[in-house]
């Protein structure tokens, strides 16, 4: 067997049988109530543009993450785990929201307009109501957090007691970021790296700040390994040898074209930067086992979106030549795509779930779970009800966690609008049901017609169809060996697609 890929079929199965007994007691305690279920710590760790394949546990043969994969180690470790959208502020909406970030306006990054609402309900919203403190440290990219700037809505107003952010990446650089503001006051510039400064604050907060009395909520989401790309020489060094080069044959980019110049000495930033921020996660777990908190917390760990992957030269546009992507060497593993990508490789991402008693350690589970269904999963296990005024469309996956199958009225889809004829040449929906994704295209849009006007009146036209069982990599488009299971998703994608972009395009004009 490939040392890089795993199978994980065969090996959740392996593991599963000595962890029927832990299921069990598990299924008692999520049924009745009892024990710890009721009130757990929760820290979720967001990685910005980790691709799937990116940790060494994931099956990278050369980045080294020994706390990521001690985390895996310690819980379970999702091999069918997506972000809710396919690039930066779509996906971070639908983790706090549980909505599809569609719903929410974001059909793109936050900016121009685009911000989450006052009125969504965040799960640090629903958590303080069940006597949660919550807290929030590093990329929000949610709203323009700089109030000489706009006055739109930041972490403080939803949810959060007490964070320390920036609006978008560190754009000025990983190093002495400039850009920090702490509980609306801006800090300047300061000393460190992006995620060993957010780190360190989350510290600080969970051993002086924090109520110990009182259960706990913290969102922590790190800049790196997003552009810019700078770790400090100590990591860029280990991977400075030849001895990398035979490994690097194994590594995927989605099936993207790559440019055509030599950016190969890049790898050692990218490879670097994830190095530095396993560091960092791990000083953040250190705290917690020397705070005695590791028994009855939660800890997620997952990634935004697919890998950034470097843009070519296209001359027909004459553009897109991008150097400060000529450092991004993440990978999706096998899977299809990248960041953007409606396909597997730009949502399917890490995901490491650890509760010590109740989440069987070291073991796999191949059922999906999306970046919607942590909010409910979260509200059910303290005992809130869902919002009833608006449609939420993750569902409480909580047994996705135990391996066990999770039933879905509503499959899941991930959107990216863009035109449909840019150098990304890629469809602009895909939609998992059961055992098939469909993908969908948007017919071209016309040079003289704007986006929002293209978007209010197209629906998807062409599509792709994939056995995600039999062809998990979607290398071989079925759709035209089985026109009735195209025209039976197609129906529903397509409601879907117009329900949320309606209420989306709502949400724009309020």
């Amino acid at each position: 067997m490939n040392i890089y890929w795993i199978n994980t079929e065969a090996m959740y199965h392996l593991k599963r049988l000595r962890t029927i007994w832990v299921l069990i007691s598990i299924s008692f305690f999520i049924n009745t109530g009892c024990g710890k279920v009721q009130k757990p710590n929760i820290i979720i760790f967001l990685a910005d543009d980790l691709g799937y394949g990116d940790p060494a546990c994931y099956g990278n043969p050369i980045i080294k993450t020994p706390h990521i994969d001690k985390l895996a180690s310690q819980g379970v470790m999702l091999t069918d785990c997506h972000s809710g959208g396919t690039v930066c502020s779509p996906s971070r909406s639908a983790l706090l929201t549980g909505r599809n970030p569609y719903r929410s306006g974001f059909f793109y990054i936050a900016g121009g307009g685009r911000h989450l609402h006052r009125d969504e309900i965040t799960i640090a919203e629903v958590l303080k109501t069940r006597g949660y403190e919550t807290s929030f440290f590093g990329k929000w990219h949610l709203s323009t957090l700089e109030k000489d700037r706009r006055n739109e809505p930041g972490p403080g107003d939803q949810g959060f007691d007490y964070w320390l952010g920036t609006s978008v990446n560190a754009f000025d650089g990983p190093e002495n970021p400039a850009k920090f503001i702490r509980n609306g006051k801006p800090l300047g510039q300061l000393k460190g790296w992006y995620c060993d400064i957010i780190v360190e604050e989350a510290c600080k907060w969970l051993s002086e700040i924090r109520d110990p009395e009182k259960p706990f909520f913290l969102y922590i989401a790190s800049h790196e390994p997003h552009t810019p790309i700078q770790p400090p020489e100590k990591y860029r060094g280990l991977y400075t040898g030849d001895n990398t080069d035979e490994l690097e044959k194994e590594i995927n980019y989605g099936s993207i074209p790559r440019p055509e110049r030599d950016i190969s000495a890049n790898k050692k930033e990218y490879y670097g930067t994830v190095h530095q921020l396993d560091d960092a996660f791990g000083h953040l777990m250190e705290t917690v086992d020397r705070l005695e908190l590791y028994d009855n917390t939660l800890v997620v760990f997952t990634s935004d979106n697919g890998p950034e992957t470097p843009v070519t030269f296209v001359e027909s546009l004459g553009q897109w030549d991008d150097p400060i992507r000529d450092k991004c060497f993440g990978t999706p593993g096998k899977f299809r795509g990248m960041k953007r990508y409606p396909y597997e490789g730009g949502h399917r991402v890490p995901g490491i779930i650890r509760w010590p008693g109740i989440i069987p350690p070291g073991t796999m589970s191949d059922k999906l779970f999306n970046g919607t269904d942590f909010f409910p999963v979260f509200c059910e296990l303290v005992g809130a009800s869902l919002p009833d005024d608006r449609p939420i469309d993750g569902i409480n996956a909580f047994d996705a966690f135990l391996g066990r199958e999770v039933p879905r009225d509503v499959p899941v889809i991930w959107y990216y609008p863009h035109y449909g004829d840019t150098y990304f040449r890629m469809p602009q929906m895909a939609m998992r049901k059961e055992s098939f994704t469909l993908v969908g295209w948007l017919p071209e849009k016309p040079d003289s017609v704007q986006l929002m006007d293209w978007m209010k009146s197209s629906d998807p036209v062409r599509f792709e169809l994939y056995d995600m069982v039999s062809d998990p990599y979607q290398h071989n488009d079925i759709s035209v060996r089985h026109p009735d299971i195209v025209n039976d998703l197609r129906i529903v994608m397509t409601d879907l697609w117009i329900e949320m972009r309606d209420e989306g395009l709502r949400r724009l004009n309020e």
